[in-house]
């Protein structure tokens, strides 16, 4: 069978300058950062042949690296493509300068323009400051694009369309949400149905997150029929931790549950091990995400690339 390709949820920190209501932070047992020897150590295992997006992520805020400005040079000479999510503090105008051209997408996590709700939701962090980090990366921008991840959670809806109106008015049009949080493996917090979100979603033309980690079709179904567990969202990322660990799930909130690590396996010896695999209990048993694509929603993906020219459109467009 053809190798598939997926994606790769990179952590340069598992630490992080807010403490949001949704993230599950305190579940981390040892908040680190990611070495420069990590670093490097991981560009090498990414190949564009098998890795279509790198999203450097994970469960704390890169931008608070100490090594930023080095990391973000280094990703700009590599030949694979690379996205950021951030929380927005740190960006100023030199990072936002040092990151155009160097990533494909920058997404800033953004709960509302209302600042008694923003301030319960993204705790920690100065609105008024990510407000204006997001109206100058909107401006500085000439490469990089930027993407706003709007928090589904049910302290955010009333004051949605607000939020979106002020959005646009920047000149703001990816508005992104994610069909399913966060009731996620090991954490048993507060959840929206999958379906109200979906609504969500609908009603107010936003981007759903759910294609961004699936490149194709043939990809998907060669994801489903190479591993033992049919777990798609699994199955369609490899998360690499701060300190190069391959986590079994990339919610493996803990991370505890390492398959290995970037300096004695490769990507596609990880992800021979992890086929064989079976549901981990201590995982999987509460984890609403690994029931995000049932027959219908497979369907649901099959047809919305069908009626797209390219997949995740908005990203290549």
């Amino acid at each position: 069978m053809k190798p598939y390709q997926l994606a790769i949820n990179m952590e340069w920190s598992s630490k992080c300058n807010a403490r949001c209501l949704m993230c599950p932070q305190e579940l981390i047992q040892k908040p680190q950062l990611m070495t420069r020897d990590t670093f490097n150590k991981t560009l090498e295992r990414i190949s564009p042949d098998r890795i279509f997006r790198t999203v450097i992520a994970g469960y704390g805020e890169p931008t608070t690296h100490p090594d930023f400005m080095h990391f973000v040079a280094q990703i700009k000479q590599h030949p694979a493509r690379f996205d950021m999510v951030s929380n927005g503090q740190q960006l100023n105008e030199e990072r936002l300068k040092h990151l155009d051209g160097s990533i494909e997408l920058l997404v800033i996590s953004f709960s509302s323009i209302e600042s008694s709700v923003y301030n319960l939701v993204h705790a920690k962090l100065d609105h008024e400051q990510v407000k204006e980090n997001i109206i100058l990366a909107q401006k500085l921008f000439k490469t990089t694009k930027l993407g706003i991840s709007l928090t589904p959670m049910m302290e955010c809806l009333d004051s949605l369309p607000k939020t979106i109106e002020w959005l646009k008015s920047q000149g703001i049009e990816l508005l992104t949400m994610s069909p399913t949080l966060y009731n996620r493996a090991e954490n048993s917090g507060y959840q929206l149905a999958t379906q109200k979100l979906r609504k969500i979603i609908d009603k107010y033309s936003l981007h759903s997150q759910e294609l961004d980690f699936i490149p194709s079709i043939g990809d998907i179904s060669r994801q489903y029929f190479s591993n033992k567990f049919k777990c798609i969202p699994r199955n369609s990322d490899l998360f690499i931790s701060a300190s190069g660990d391959y986590l079994y799930c990339y919610n493996n909130i803990t991370h505890e549950h390492s398959i290995g690590n970037v300096y004695q396996h490769s990507i596609d010896d990880i992800l021979l091990q992890r086929e064989k695999s079976s549901m981990l209990n201590s995982l999987c048993q509460d984890c609403n995400m690994k029931d995000r694509y049932q027959f219908k929603e497979i369907l649901g993906v099959a047809g919305s690339y069908l009626a797209q020219s390219t997949p995740i459109k908005w990203l290549k467009s």
